[in-house]
């Protein structure tokens, strides 16, 4: 996680931000906001699998003959 941090910290000083305490917020922020984007597209994901799944075990239960 460290080096991750590093890295954005360097890429922000490559773009132009100098202030050290500055460059560790904004890099702080901008991981923050990826984790959240992640966790979105997760919940998201596992919405659209969840309604695929019923679909198809509706699918599964109209093909399957009832018993007498």
């Amino acid at each position: 996680l460290a080096r991750y941090l590093e890295t954005r910290v360097a890429t922000l000083h490559e773009s132009g931000v100098q202030d050290p305490s500055k460059a560790l917020l904004l890099a702080a922020l901008d991981i923050t906001d990826e984790l959240f984007r992640a966790r979105e597209d997760k919940d998201k994901t596992a919405g659209d699998v969840g309604a695929r799944l019923g679909a198809l075990l509706t699918l599964l239960e109209q093909a399957t003959p009832k018993p007498s």
